[in-house]
C-alpha cells in the first residue's frame, strides 16, 4: 500500500505549530488534537521542524517546569525525514525502524501534504495481512 492510499483513507490534515510557540502551548495542542507530534511550520505548507511528546518530556526532565516557557524552536528536530505519496508501507516501516521515529510528514511537490504515524502504518499492514489470510482461507475452503 502506498502513502497516497493511506492519506485518502485518513485524510491529509496535519497538526502544525509555529516555532515561537511555547512548550506549554505545544503540549496543549498535542492534547487538544490527540496527536503525538506537531509539524513546526510558519505557513502550514513548509516544514521548519517537528516536535513530539517525547521531545517535550525530555526537556521537562532536564529543566523542570520552567521548560514550559521555552519555545518549540529550541527543542524541535530540524532535520526532518519525510516521505512521498508514492512511498510504500514497507518503505515507511524501514525508515521508522532505522531512525527510531514515529511520524513522517508527507511532501508532495515540495509542500506539506499529510503526516503518517507508526499507528497508521501498523493499521494498514494489519489490514493487508487480514486480507491475505482471508484469501488463503477462501482458497483452501473452495479450491479456487
Amino acid at each position: 500500500m502506498r502513502v497516497a492510499t493511506i492519506l485518502e483513507q485518513k485524510g491529509s490534515n496535519v497538526a502544525t505549530i509555529d516555532g515561537h510557540a511555547t512548550l506549554a502551548e505545544a503540549a496543549g495542542e498535542l492534547r487538544l488534537r490527540g496527536v503525538g507530534a506537531l509539524v513546526v511550520s510558519v505557513d502550514g505548507a513548509s516544514i521548519d521542524g517537528i516536535v513530539s511528546e517525547r521531545d517535550i518530556v525530555r526537556r521537562l526532565a532536564e529543566r523542570g517546569a520552567q521548560a514550559l516557557d521555552e519555545t518549540v524552536s529550541e527543542i524541535m528536530t530540524t532535520e526532518v525525514r519525510t516521505c512521498a505519496p508514492t512511498d510504500t508501507c514497507d518503505d515507511l516501516m524501514r525508515v521508522m525502524t532505522e531512525y527510531r521515529m514515529r511520524h513522517l510528514p508527507v511532501l508532495a511537490d515540495g509542500s506539506l501534504a499529510g503526516i503518517i504515524s507508526i499507528g497508521d502504518v501498523v493499521k494498514h499492514r494489519v489490514g493487508e495481512l487480514e486480507a491475505e489470510s482471508e484469501a488463503l482461507h477462501d482458497y483452501i475452503a473452495t479450491g479456487r
